[in-house]
């Protein structure tokens, strides 16, 4: 039997508040004059006057040993009783015509087959989505409360709901249960048996909840999506199941263990290892992607965190080059200068004029034995190269290093989830398939078109051009690293698939 705690079912509460009693409980002028006029006997004028005021509060008429003291007492009170008149049971005709006295003041009139219509029809509605008894139970209160109706006995309302839900149930679980061929049955079985030595299943497995984004946590989730995924179709297998009874159904699941599991009936059984197995696959693709997102943010600080430390160990070398290319200009500076000349400021004659060769030739002399100074030309050029090579804060050529661990657990990735674009552009989608074509390449460089062979959906080899365009995604700084000026056309396939 559900709680009646847990639902709205009206009733008296346990410490009935003074306040409560004058707002609720003290009857007008009217309603006693209305009472005395019904009444012969101050019993029964209590009593009427108490069933009023219930009815009034809660909807229906409560037993007389329900009523508590203070509201007895205050209702006698507000009549001028005596204290010697006490609230007691009448005989049951009396009691029978009390109730068709306050139905008449209240305008109901109380149809049990109606009463019982308007429930199972409201409940048989809800059921469809809702499956908590209590929310049951609540949706067929509403439904009489707004149809003015007498509510019936809680114990009427809970066994109802209860047969109402029982039947609808058994019907999904028949419906589901039926879908399933005997190597569907068979991989469900096989989810509670529990191993000896681990002492657990893989019906306790599925219940683990995501860890840390780490490399490995990461790959261990996407196994275990791999493994949902093979137990078969329960998208198909749920077809005509409702959301909200999906997840409770998954919910009571979780709540079993594996042992109480197999004592269940065997559609009951299967429908809520399904249900819990398509939850469960839902639950772990949105681990699977943020752990994704955590992975490549963390790819990425780690290219940054790299180009700092490059940095860090190119600062020296980048000073030393600044000095190198401050002795080039004052040596080129020299050259300029004509040896032994004159102060025009202070009257000294100036030099005849040098021909422009010869200072080209002197400077040129001076630069590159400068330069020979500090190591030499080829020396040099690979320095300023490695420096240069991550010049303009772009980390992006240092991703590929990081990314490398990550590879086959990305392609798997791909292949495990379904991506659809948000709007129409599709660039991205496109260039997702063009790497999954290009899953097993070893080659530096790639093209940006290429042929490949590929299933119909027949099964059949089918000739398909494949294209990627950079350019509709990818920034500026990933366009450099991408192409390479020395091979039009074709894309760095390493920095590609980052």
């Amino acid at each position: 039997m559900t709680s009646i705690d847990r639902t709205a079912y009206p009733r008296f509460a346990r410490v009935v508040s003074a306040r409560e009693l004058v707002e609720n409980f003290t009857p007008t002028d009217t309603e006693v004059s209305w009472a005395r006029g019904h009444t012969q006997d101050e019993h029964h004028l209590l009593m009427l006057v108490v069933w009023l005021k219930s009815y009034q509060r809660l909807g229906y008429f409560p037993k007389i040993a329900e009523v508590p003291a203070a509201v007895s007492e205050h209702v006698r009170g507000a009549l001028g009783l005596a204290d010697e008149v006490e609230l007691r049971q009448a005989a049951p005709m009396t009691a029978s015509r009390h109730r068709a006295f306050v139905r008449k003041r209240m305008g109901v009139s109380y149809e049990a087959a109606r009463v019982r219509r308007i429930a199972e029809e409201a409940v048989r509605k809800a059921v469809q989505s809702k499956d908590n008894p209590a929310d049951l139970i609540n949706v067929a209160l509403e439904e009489l409360v707004r149809a003015r109706c007498e509510l019936p006995g809680y114990t009427t309302l809970d066994a109802m709901t209860a047969a109402i839900r029982a039947e609808v149930n058994t019907g999904f679980f028949q419906a589901v249960a039926g879908r399933l061929d005997a190597a569907a049955r068979a991989r469900l079985a096989r989810l509670l048996v529990v191993d000896p030595v681990s002492r657990r299943s893989e019906f306790d497995r599925l219940k683990d909840v995501a860890q840390a984004a780490s490399l490995g946590k990461f790959k261990e989730r996407l196994a275990l999506l791999g493994d949902i995924d093979a137990i078969g179709a329960t998208g198909t297998w749920l077809k005509a199941v409702p959301p909200g009874k999906v997840a409770h159904f998954a919910g009571e699941a979780r709540v079993t263990d594996a042992a109480d599991m197999r004592k269940v009936g065997e559609d009951k059984r299967f429908t809520l290892l399904v249900s819990f197995v398509h939850t469960v696959a839902t639950g772990v693709r949105d681990d699977v992607v943020t752990m994704f997102c955590k992975r490549m943010a963390a790819i990425h600080k780690k290219g940054r965190d790299h180009l700092e430390a490059l940095r860090e160990a190119h600062r020296a070398e980048s000073e030393r080059l600044l000095e190198v290319f401050g002795d080039v200009l004052s040596v080129v500076r020299d050259a300029l200068v004509p040896a032994g000349s004159g102060d025009p400021a202070a009257g000294e004659a100036s030099p005849a004029p040098v021909a422009a060769h010869d200072v080209a030739e002197r400077a040129g002399h001076l630069v590159l034995k400068t330069l020979e100074r500090a190591g030499g030309v080829e020396a040099l050029a690979g320095a300023h190269e490695a420096i240069s090579a991550h010049h303009g804060n772009n980390y992006l050529p240092l991703l590929d290093q990081h990314y490398r661990s990550h590879r086959a657990a990305l392609f798997t990735l791909v292949e495990a989830i379904e991506l659809e674009a948000t709007t129409a552009e599709r660039s991205v989608l496109e260039a997702v398939e063009f790497l999954r074509a290009l899953r097993g390449a070893k080659a530096a460089f790639v093209p940006e078109q290429m042929t490949v062979e590929r299933p119909d959906p027949a099964g059949d080899p089918v000739t398909a051009t494949l294209k990627i365009n950079v350019d509709a995604f990818a920034s500026g700084q990933w366009r450099k690293v991408l192409r390479d000026k020395n091979r039009p056309g074709m894309l760095v396939r390493r920095h590609l698939e980052v």
